[in-house]
């Protein structure tokens, strides 16, 4: 006979536990995935300055610019997202060989 000790109530869940890496790993591509809307987000922001050819208009160059200066750093910003997913993946090759070993 069995005493109930070893049951777990009906209505409780069983704790999620995820490792480190897998965590930061999906986190990661997260944030590469909403990377273009916030990059949408940044290139849209000039058309909400003041326009025309009042004296509190901003120039056409400095729209240019910063339309180019978001652009270049949404390109560092997605190579720093591939280098740290190269990485990881990486680390995940190593560390199931040295889980193999370990058990």
């Amino acid at each position: 006979m069995t005493t109930g000790e070893d049951r777990q109530p009906s209505g409780t869940r069983p704790s999620l536990f995820l490792e480190r890496q897998s965590y930061r790993r999906r986190r990661l591509t997260d944030a590469a995935r909403l990377l273009p809307i916030l990059g949408a987000a940044l290139i849209a922001i000039p058309l909400l300055w003041p326009g025309g050819s009042s004296e509190k208009g901003v120039p056409l160059s400095s729209a240019i610019f910063y339309i180019f200066a978001c652009w270049a750093a949404l390109i560092v910003a997605s190579l720093i997202f591939g280098f740290a997913a190269r990485r990881m993946a990486a680390s995940d090759e190593t560390d199931s060989d040295t889980d193999q070993w370990q058990r």
